[in-house]
């Protein structure tokens, strides 16, 4: 496996120009890259579509507030507790396999609980979703860093990452469409199938650089030039027998590697920043349409519509957060500068989520909303840094100790909201919460991260 480049991405771009053939690159990359974000896109469909169907279901199963919360938050349980477990499948099975038996039984649980008529069946059907969702980004990381230069990683970050929010920003209103003609458990049956055709769809076209049919030399060079972790082919033996693909290095992983990957303050101060982004996210991917139904009172087809206004503003601050950081590399700014700056910029954005307290307008609420989700979108750009800094051999576990960090806020957040509505009635509390939380979460980028360099860990 060829090495990473170790040098400043000035140097690395100025390598790539000069080592790579002068012949036409292919663009087989892109092709994976929109399969990564329309993998992502369901991927978030199916963990966010409880939180469209939660006002009505929430009704027939008779379900509180601080339950409800509950059963958001259990997702996040065996999602958090996947993490490690299914970084160290992705490092010995590789993407194409992990990816695949992801997103099979992901869209099986999702379809199940459009069959459930209790809170049991619902919390089994929820943890499984968790476990089977856990193996998602550290697979999306490990493609982005073997298919992509570090000059375009960022932008291939922020374009698989858009999925989230496309998704739920153009097919929340037909999902509310469905709800009302066909019921709550509609929505589970149409995203459960999506997810089984695209699952097919990944296992027949999704290859690794040496493997791919319409990749050519000279995209390779590219790949491998800045930084890529491409597994390339041996050359063909003087019998003219055919090249064999190199294998890839063991990770050699031992449990004590968390601990040492950890005592890295790059690693812990990036898994709190995104703890922080997360919280902001968890909360519009769980309780938003129930905000907007009890404490703004709208009626469902002004949520379908109003619900759109956010997504896409978070949708466009992904793109332009991953275009703003690959500018800056390319600008010849250091990593600190280029991954720091839109991610610290969108926390303290974030927090003015706040404000939406003390309107009365419902349209300035959303303004006030969108605003704070175009923020939180700019700072989703951990994933690229987790690219960044993993030592060789170790990115599926190194991503997996970020997500489980990172997504401890789909834990916290769904009950600290549930339990603050309960207890007061009102949603005040719970917009203090997410907007503190991000500031402390940009105070996390800049004074714990550091240097953004790859770690190297020395016995």
């Amino acid at each position: 496996m060829p090495q990473p480049i170790q040098s400043t991405p000035a140097d690395a771009t100025r390598q790539t120009k000069a080592t790579v053939s002068t012949a036409r690159r292919s663009k087989a990359r892109y092709q994976i890259l929109g399969l990564l974000a329309v993998g992502t896109m369901i991927n978030y469909l199916d963990r966010t579509v409880l939180g469209i169907a939660a006002p009505q279901l929430t009704k027939e199963l008779g379900i509180n507030a601080a339950l409800m919360g509950l059963l958001f938050s259990v997702f996040s349980w065996s999602y958090v507790a996947s993490q490690i477990p299914g970084g160290l499948f992705l490092d010995r099975f590789g993407s194409k396999l992990t990816y695949f038996l992801s997103m099979t039984f992901w869209s099986l649980c999702t379809l199940a609980q459009g069959l459930v008529h209790g809170i049991g069946a619902l919390f089994v059907f929820r943890l499984g979703l968790g476990v089977s969702e856990a193996p998602c980004f550290p697979t999306n990381s490990r493609v982005v860093a073997t298919w992509f230069p570090q000059s375009e990683r960022a932008m291939a970050t922020g374009t698989y990452t858009v999925g989230e929010y496309i998704g739920l920003a153009f097919f929340s209103p037909f999902l509310f469409m469905l709800m009302g003609a066909f019921g709550w458990r509609s929505l589970f049956y149409v995203v459960g199938g999506v997810g089984l055709v695209f699952g097919v769809i990944w296992w027949l076209f999704y290859r690794e650089p040496h493997e791919h049919p319409t990749v050519n030399q000279a995209e390779l060079d590219y790949i491998e030039a800045g930084g890529g972790l491409t597994h390339r082919k041996k050359s063909a033996d003087h019998s003219g027998a055919p090249a064999a693909a190199v294998a890839p290095a063991k990770s050699g992983f031992e449990w004590r590697t968390i601990g040492r990957l950890l005592k890295h303050r790059q690693l812990t101060g990036i898994c709190l920043g995104q703890f922080a982004g997360n919280s902001t996210l968890v909360f519009f991917l769980t309780w938003f349409p129930t905000y907007l139904a009890t404490e703004r009172h709208m009626a469902w087809l002004k949520i379908g519509f109003f619900a759109i206004m956010p997504f896409i503003a978070a949708s466009i601050g992904v793109m332009f957060g991953g275009i703003f950081s690959d500018w800056l590399l390319r600008r010849g700014k250091s990593p600190n500068v280029a991954r720091k700056l839109p991610i610290i910029a969108g926390l303290l954005l974030a927090s003015t989520i706040i404000l939406a307290n003390y309107v009365e307008s419902n349209v300035v609420v959303i303004a006030i909303l969108s605003v704070a989700f175009f923020a939180q979108g700019m700072a989703a750009l951990g994933w690229t840094l987790v690219s960044d800094i993993a030592p060789e051999g170790l990115l599926g576990v190194t991503g997996g100790i970020f997500n489980f960090a990172a997504n401890l806020a789909g834990i916290v957040t769904p009950l600290v909201v549930g339990f603050i509505v309960a207890a007061t009635g009102s949603f005040v509390g719970a917009l203090v919460f997410i907007g503190v939380i991000a500031l402390i979460g940009a105070l996390s980028y800049i004074f714990i991260v550091g240097d953004i360099k790859r770690i190297v860990l020395v016995d």
